[in-house]
């Protein structure tokens, strides 16, 4: 009899969000947690393919489990992108989960040890805010307000797996939001695809759900998810007003611009240009004064000439991101560009680097600006050894030293040292 369930989880904050309500409903079916993988009478892998080397590493683990016997739940982005992939490793004795199935996770732990290959899949999600969760941090809840995009970026291939745009009801996500306030958290991320893209399919905006937020009481903090430049077209003022309203919503954005030249743009169907992404940065920066940005580059895309990645750099320096993700261009499967030739690994290596580099010097000089700052912290994190991560009003990383249990507490510190990656801060109060 299936008792110990060992899992392991990849990618963002959708496929954590759904990990947690994953887990709620096996602990809630009577199935035992375990991080003992050797104890474990399934696996269950909650997996992500945005990049093929994250890609590779879901393989890897797959053929790992394999050689320990385990039945095996593939979770995640990966069975319905590259299912082959999986059979080709774990033959028949494995259960399949796509993202829209999560609430099927009882019943796949039953199949997997009765069966050969099972695929549990499904063309439309449960509304996922009204499932119970196991929360992982106690202080954080990830609230997916979203299934699935509407865009069609070339290089995508998330897109095969979580669908079409279907927005979770307003209700919902706030009576979500609500309970868990109530319930000690302290920090809400709103999550999607595309966050941006929050209720087209139902009539409203990004903005109202904020809106229905500001109406509920407590002591938390809300962080936004990526929201794509096209839709600042739509929302910009009322985003602005809202956050200006709101002084529980972080000071920070995560706007993905992908590159800095116009026609790699329209080769990644982005619709939008890089002088649009910088006009939208630096009117948010200039009407939120400590705004933090993050954003998103793609290094290496088959249409990159040398120009063009010189005019991303360009962009990166005028921008000044305070973080930056760089990803390496590779093809996806089912993607346009899944059989494209792809640039010489040595030239996309060496942009990966210069880019990564201009991004270590320029947050680096934007952090040290925050030296000799005093205020509040929401420590939300445990670090290394004594130290503890908490988060300011512009989501700024401020660690800190304390032998206490500080998770969850509210802190007044100083900052007294900058890195490119976070500040340190001492305790005054």
């Amino acid at each position: 009899m299936v008792r110990n369930i060992y899992f392991e989880s990849y990618g963002c904050p959708s496929n954590r969000s759904d990990l947690e309500i994953m887990l709620s409903c096996l602990r809630d079916a009577g199935f035992k947690l375990t991080s003992d993988v050797g104890s474990a009478d399934v696996v269950l892998i909650n997996t992500c393919v945005v990049k093929k080397p994250t890609e590779d590493r879901m393989l890897n683990r797959l053929r790992y489990f394999k050689s320990l016997g385990k039945p095996v739940i593939v979770a995640g982005c990966l069975p319905k992108v590259d299912l082959q992939a999986v059979r080709s490793i774990l033959g028949e004795g494995f259960v399949a989960l796509d993202p829209q199935s999560i609430d099927k996770v009882v019943y796949a732990v039953e199949k997997v040890q009765t069966s050969g290959e099972t695929l549990i899949f499904s063309e439309e999600p449960p509304v996922k805010p009204d499932l119970n969760k196991f929360r992982l941090n106690p202080v954080v809840e990830v609230v997916q307000v979203a299934e699935g995009c509407v865009g069609a970026c070339t290089y995508c291939c998330v897109r095969f797996a979580r669908g079409r745009l279907r927005s979770f009801p307003l209700e919902s996500i706030l009576n979500r939001i609500e309970k868990a306030v109530k319930e000690g958290v302290k920090e809400v991320w709103l999550t999607a695809q595309d966050l941006g893209a929050y209720g087209l399919d139902l009539g409203l905006e990004l903005t109202d759900l904020l809106e229905g937020i500001r109406g509920i009481e407590g002591d938390f903090f809300v962080r936004l998810g990526m929201i794509n430049p096209i839709w600042f077209r739509r929302i910009l003022d009322k985003l602005e007003k809202a956050i200006k309203n709101d002084e529980r919503i972080f000071r920070f954005l995560h706007i993905p611009v992908q590159s800095g030249d116009d026609k790699v743009l329209r080769d990644m169907n982005r619709g939008y240009t890089a002088g649009e992404f910088k006009s939208i940065v630096t009117h948010l920066r200039e009407d939120i004064p400590r705004l933090s940005i993050s954003t998103d580059v793609i290094c290496g895309f088959p249409s990159e000439t040398e120009e063009a990645f010189k005019r991303t750099l360009k962009l990166i320096e005028d921008v000044k991101p305070d973080f930056l993700n760089v990803s390496r261009f590779f093809p996806r499967p089912g993607t346009p560009l899944w059989k494209e030739k792809t640039l010489p690994h040595k030239i996309v290596k060496e942009r990966s680097k210069a880019l990564t580099e201009l991004h270590r010097k320029l947050s680096y000089e934007r952090n040290r600006s925050w030296v000799g700052w005093e205020g509040e912290i929401l420590v939300d994190e445990k670090g290394k050894d004594r130290s503890w991560v908490g988060r300011n009003f512009a989501y700024k990383p401020i660690v800190v030293q304390s032998d206490d249990e500080l998770l969850g507490e509210t802190l007044r510190v100083k900052v007294v040292d900058a890195r490119s990656t976070y500040l340190k801060a001492r305790i005054v109060g």
